[in-house]
């Protein structure tokens, strides 16, 4: 049985390296906006779909931060004021991220 190879790095799928390539190259913004209400959102933007799978993403941090939340325009809103938990979290994933 032959293994899959992936196109992109040329290793195996099980250790294919090209999402943690993905995720070290991304320049992701998280900052806050206010909406009707006076509600806060916590907005993940700057995430490139291609190579991550955004809705798991979004999984993760909604548990996290134990917030629901939404991807739109290709971008995870959550809930809340959830700044420093979402960094925490998406710098160790891996990701480059900046606070405005």
């Amino acid at each position: 049985m032959a293994e899959e190879v992936c196109p992109t790095c040329g290793l195996p799928k099980e250790i294919c390296i090209c999402e943690d390539i993905a995720r070290e190259q991304q320049e992701i913004e998280i900052y806050t906006d206010q909406r009707r209400y006076g509600k806060t959102v916590t907005i993940v933007d700057g995430i490139d779909e291609s190579d991550i799978d955004l809705e798991d993403l979004a999984s993760e941090l909604k548990t996290k931060c134990a917030a629901g939340g939404t991807t739109k325009k290709g971008r995870i809103e959550l809930q809340g004021d959830h700044i420093e938990k979402v960094r925490d979290f998406l710098e160790g994933k891996g990701f480059s991220v900046e606070v405005r």
